[in-house]
């Protein structure tokens, strides 16, 4: 099917057409929660949104040409596709200038609101461990940071962390899940082994995803404003939040998009899926994570899928088959024929429309 597809050469957008048209929708988005949530000059999202991205996109011109100075280049795997093995030495760590953007942004836009501060301090914390194995990787020369136990150990401790804060701070009926047709599911304690794993689950998810110029960078932008629009009403000031890291995550790509002239890493891959699992968590909207997550759970399930299949039919000799070509999914689309822009493409389309079904499932 991928190879059918892939022969088709109607949809295969540039980087800068991706860009533009990323960003006409989103902006638009954003003036339509302003009408929806009836917001006025001085409550608008449009402005912290827009402020955000091109902050964001003007610091760029700046900070791009200093990682390549401290010589922050990406070791590309060998195995990977050969089309990426050109990338070599573009330099990584860029999520080290956008995060911190969204978040001062959303902290004093917000007038240091406590809600803000919490899933600042849990998205700042995913962001330093992704900054220390990005470190790592480039000091050791080679495609390796931090061990897999390690890098796991500070991200399961950041999230007990920021499950205390909210357990001790928020009203026992969060522990509640709540899902469409009025179900809710309440599961008590076992709800915080539940956000661990959440947390612990969405920041890879969304590492993992980073692996194509401006896929991770514009799903994340996408993810975040669905986010905002079901936490709007409810959680007007995680809203804001979503927005200005949203508007952080766009600004990025006009440095990110195909060819991109940085990539995120760790430092901002693994912050995008902290900021979005701390939002779900603190705002009891698990079930608008998971639908907003799709793109992020078929990569993760990809990898989990290739690996135990590899596993479980390896032979005497000590090799085993595969289900695709490579994981994560995109790879394999990128050895099945389609062009970097073709998968990102479809897949910012996706995640817009798992954005819609999002808010016609919104559970608020």
């Amino acid at each position: 099917m991928t190879e059918n597809i892939s022969e088709s050469r109607g949809f295969q957008p540039t980087g800068v057409q991706l860009l533009w048209s990323l960003g006409f929708i989103t902006t638009a988005f954003v003036a339509f929660l302003d009408w929806r949530f009836q917001h006025g000059a001085t409550t608008s999202l449009l402005i912290p949104f827009a402020g955000t991205a091109l902050a964001v996109a003007a610091l760029g011109f700046w900070a791009v040409p200093r990682l390549s100075e401290l010589k922050m280049g990406q070791f590309i795997r060998e195995d990977g596709p050969q089309a990426h093995l050109q990338k070599a030495g573009t330099p990584t760590m860029g999520g080290i200038f956008v995060v911190p953007v969204g978040l001062i942004t959303a902290i004093i836009w917000s007038n240091f609101q406590a809600d803000v501060i919490a899933v600042s301090l849990m998205t700042a914390s995913y962001l330093a461990i992704g900054g220390v194995d990005d470190w790592k990787s480039l000091s050791n020369g080679q495609n390796e940071g931090l061990t897999p136990k390690g890098k796991l150990a500070w991200q399961v401790g950041a999230a007990i962390a920021f499950c205390i804060w909210v357990a001790t701070s928020q009203s026992a009926q969060l522990t509640t899940v709540r899902l469409p047709f009025s179900i809710s599911v309440p599961l008590g304690l076992l709800f915080w082994g539940l956000a661990v794993f959440v947390l612990l689950a969405e920041s890879n998810a969304t590492n993992l995803t980073d692996g194509v110029d401006g896929l991770a960078g514009g799903t994340g932008a996408i993810a975040l404003l669905g986010m905002a629009a079901v936490t709007g009403v409810t959680h007007p000031a995680l809203s804001l939040f979503c927005i200005c890291l949203s508007g952080s995550y766009l600004g990025f790509l006009v440095h990110n998009r195909n060819k991109a002239r940085v990539f995120m890493g760790d430092t901002g891959s693994l912050a995008l899926g902290g900021a979005l699992g701390a939002v779900g968590i603190l705002s009891g909207n698990l079930w608008a994570l998971f639908v907003l997550s799709g793109i992020f759970f078929v990569e993760s399930l990809s990898v989990i899928s290739q690996v135990g299949y590899y596993k479980a039919t390896k032979g005497s000799d000590g090799k085993g088959k595969r289900l695709f070509k490579m994981a994560p999914f995109h790879h394999h689309l990128e050895l099945s024929g389609w062009a970097e822009t073709q998968v990102v493409g479809v897949f910012y389309v996706v995640n817009a429309l798992l954005a819609i079904i999002c808010w016609l499932t919104r559970v608020n």
